[in-house]
């Protein structure tokens, strides 16, 4: 199911970077004893730190009691280092000086919350091959904080604070040494804000006196109830008279939104605090990605632009919001409205109500187009960008190549529903070897643009990388920033001028800050130089850089098995594998056990990016065959979609035939292999080992689909089950009520089907809250596993979603996924 990146989830991407997938297994141990009973379900560790014998789950003896002792301690080493989330730069009045913002992350595990800090430092660009970072000495917790954006001069800073349960939305305007407003909104005018990175939309206009935001609308009045029945007047939740009643089913957006009811605009003023809905958007769509368009030369006729999504996603457009977390094949368009709050010049009129009623209901920008999003205006106010994910919407596919598109922006600022719509970068069908894959962005800086004002700079998936592009949009050129000999993932961060800082990574290095320059021409490619940046986020304990030290990688390249001239061209071409082993790769002689690892989605990838969960397991000595299988992001079109309609065959023949590369090279040892996969790839975990019983020691799968005739009325996204199962077609076959002729293919291309074949012992690890794979689908495999005697371990946790996320959740689920490993790789 879509998600990017691997284990954690089915669905798409967002990208995947290799840290976002769900971690993988551990290492060796001969005669362990059972970690439970044969097949129990086994309560979350209440503690993730070093474990004790009192904090060990009962049932576990002291061999296994030992082995969670040593590798909960190398765990949390590797959970120590920090990521390096989001940066700004701001201009500083001494000249060739800047000053840099982060926002790091690092787990804090007794909290079971992620800590956010920001760190400053003072930039000196000393000469063109020169840049100093001078750091401040502490970083600072943002304790409470949802976000943090800086207004477009950097002169002002809007610091938001999501409140709990009934407790008002806190803004505070902070300037460069102190709080300059605190405003406090109540529930009644709308509740938190969205800060979830795809609804989430929070603009500056350009004079930095109003923001528009993307917020939870208020909820309705439900019907209140007392001794005597019903009450008319309602009551308040405080109100121990009587109680509030349920009221109407909406529908919502699925995974990770159940809690959520619909995403509205707003603006607020924040001199005078006043916050305003912003009115006549039709009730069919949910708003998000608000940007400010350029102000007009009258000054008061300001518009906004936004994302919006229909809500008739059901079977022939009927009412139906279906889960739109990593899904890009929702369909969305960009729309303007008029904004609030009247800017006057001098001496000008404002408009009276009859004027602003004729423009008070939304502009539909991108007619013809199914989707686009991501809004971003050029430095000029002449060009509106956006992405799309048409290829997504089109085909059905849960994520698919993007392209970009531009619109310009009417000099009159008079809007209209029939806009031209420029192609800037097209969708790549099947790229040449070495060559632009095509686009796949799973976000842009909020101010992207070098000083020329036509350059975009942006991040994109390129094969198992993740790398940086410039994009003209106007010549409609394409480069590539960082090295073409470079495998490590790279993603920028901010821009300062015409530099690029960036963060770069491998499997094997930790988050690295990089300071990129151009030593040519503007209108030059390929001339861009990178300088190592020395900052506090790569300071890690000497046992992690030791074991890091003796790690190394490579990006293989894969032949397809069976090249049928019935495949595409883009479907023949060889895919790629991540190889991460240590430089011995030998155990006493003998070579190290492999753990095959397959992200989910299937429309996703596993990118060269440092991941603790990965780093962990390599160094319990485990080699890593990290496979992205036809399907996955970065390859082109072709390649993408020749999956759909093949799931359980193609896919699963791809990773045996990885395996077989493997092998065949005499880099594993053939008898040692242990198989895990979340999502998309729990679906190919458990096919492997009943279509390929005797391959695999041990496999582990993460909310897995091992059933689609029963996620079909569970899941908040039916129709990929149709489309994964039937290609492209299935748009057509989709129904709430499928037949039993269709639930029965459903079943044939499950890994149920391949149960009674099953013999390789099996680690669950399952959130109770999933809306994506329910709950349902592992404990329904799983309790068939023991049905026929085949060793199972199952670990429910009752708060996590379908990523399995939560810090806690994540270590125990590695942390088991360790233990579990070594039990049979020996």
């Amino acid at each position: 199911m879509p998600r990017c990146q691997w284990p954690a989830c089915c669905l798409p991407p967002p990208i995947y970077t290799a840290s976002s997938f769900p971690p993988h297994p551990s290492a060796p141990n001969p005669q362990s004893a059972p970690l439970l009973s044969n097949s129990s379900i086994v309560p979350p560790m209440q503690v993730p730190g070093a474990v004790s014998e009192k904090e060990m789950p009962l049932g576990i003896d002291a061999t296994i009691e030992a082995e969670y002792a040593s590798q909960a301690k190398l765990l949390q080493e590797f959970s120590n280092i920090p990521s390096i989330d989001k940066a700004w730069i701001f201009k500083s009045d001494g000249a060739n000086c800047s000053r840099a913002m982060f926002s790091t992350g690092q787990v804090n595990l007794l909290a079971n919350k992620k800590r956010t800090v920001i760190l400053s430092s003072h930039v000196s660009k000393t000469s063109k091959q020169s840049v100093d970072f001078q750091w401040t000495p502490f970083p600072i917790e943002m304790t409470g904080v949802s976000t943090i954006v800086p207004s477009p001069s950097g002169s002002k800073l809007l610091v938001v604070r999501n409140k709990e349960k009934e407790s008002p939305t806190q803004l505070e305007i902070w300037g460069p040494s102190l709080l300059e407003k605190e405003i406090h909104i109540p529930q009644s005018v709308h509740g938190s804000l969205y800060t979830d990175g795809w609804f989430e939309g929070v603009s500056w206009n350009h004079k930095e006196t109003l923001i528009a935001y993307v917020a939870e609308e208020p909820s309705p009045l439900k019907p209140a109830f007392n001794d005597l029945g019903y009450k008319k007047e309602g009551c308040s939740e405080k109100d121990c008279g009587s109680w509030k009643g349920q009221g109407d089913w909406e529908e919502d957006w699925g995974e990770t939104y159940s809690k959520k009811r619909k995403p509205s605009l707003f603006v607020v003023n924040i001199n005078s605090g006043e916050v305003q809905a912003i009115q006549g958007i039709s009730k069919s769509l949910t708003v998000g990605q608000v940007v400010w368009a350029p102000s007009s030369s009258h000054g008061c006729h300001n518009y906004l632009v936004f994302v919006g999504w229909s809500s008739e996603n059901g079977p022939n457009q009927t009412p139906r919001k279906l889960g739109i977390k990593y899904c890009y094949n929702r369909p969305c368009a960009l729309y303007a409205i008029r904004a609030p709050f009247q800017e006057l010049k001098a001496n000008e009129v404002p408009l009276n109500d009859n004027e602003m009623d004729n423009s008070a209901t939304e502009i539909n920008l991108t007619h013809g187009l199914s989707s686009a999003f991501f809004p971003r205006f050029s430095p000029d106010g002449k060009s509106l960008v956006f992405l799309s994910a048409k290829t997504a919407v089109d085909s059905g596919a849960h994520s698919a190549t993007n392209s970009l598109h531009r619109i310009d922006w009417p000099a009159d600022r008079k809007l209209q529903s029939s806009l031209n719509i420029i192609d800037v970068v097209r969708v790549v069908v099947c790229p040449e070897d070495g060559c632009f894959p095509g686009l796949y962005c799973s976000s842009f800086l909020s101010d992207p643009w070098l000083s020329d004002g036509r350059t975009m700079i942006l991040s994109s998936v390129w094969g198992s990388t993740n790398v940086i592009l410039s994009v003209n949009i106007l010549s409609c050129e394409i480069s590539r920033l960082t090295p073409n000999d470079s495998s490590y993932s790279w993603n920028v961060l901010a821009l300062d001028e015409d530099n690029i800082l960036a963060v770069s990574s491998s499997p094997i290095d930790p988050p690295q800050i990089k300071y990129g320059y151009h030593t040519g021409q503007m209108d030059q490619s390929n001339t861009w130089n990178w300088l190592n940046i020395s900052s506090p986020f790569v300071r890690y304990s000497d046992k992690v850089k030791s074991f890091l030290s003796s790690l190394q990688f490579s990006i293989m390249k894969i032949p397809v098995s069976d090249p049928s001239e019935i495949l595409s061209k883009g479907a023949r071409k060889p895919y790629e594998a991540i190889f991460i082993s240590n430089k011995e790769n030998k155990i006493d002689g003998a070579r190290n056990p492999l753990i095959v690892i397959l992200h989910g989605g299937p429309h996703s990838v596993s990118l060269t990016s440092y991941s603790k969960s990965l780093a962990f397991l390599s160094s319990l000595g485990y080699t890593l065959l990290i496979v992205n299988y036809r399907g996955s992001l970065g390859f082109g079109e072709e390649a993408l979609q020749s999956l759909p309609g093949k799931v359980g065959s193609q896919d699963v023949n791809d990773v045996l035939a990885a395996l077989d590369y493997v092998t065949g090279k005499g880099l594993v040892d053939a008898s040692k292999v242990a198989v895990l996969g979340g999502s998309h790839g729990g679906f190919l975990t458990t096919h492997l080992i009943g279509q390929a019983p005797d391959r695999f020691v041990v496999a582990a799968v993460r909310n897995p689909v091992c059933n689609l005739s029963l996620m079909l009325g569970t899941t908040d996204i039916p129709d990929w089950c149709y489309v994964e199962a039937f290609g492209s077609d299935g748009k057509s076959y989709f129904s709430e009520a499928p037949s039993a002729e269709y639930l029965s293919l459903f079943y044939s291309k499950s890994p149920i089907a391949h149960i009674s074949k099953v013999k390789t012992p099996v680690l669950f690890l399952l959130g109770a809250q999933d809306l994506r794979v329910p709950v349902s689908n592992g404990l329904q495999y799983a309790r068939t596993l023991r049905e026929k005697g085949v060793e199972v371990k199952v670990i429910v946790f009752p708060e996590d979603v379908h990523g399995i996320e939560r810090p806690q959740s994540d270590f125990e689920s590695f942390l088991n996924i360790g233990v579990w490993f070594k039990k049979y790789c020996k």
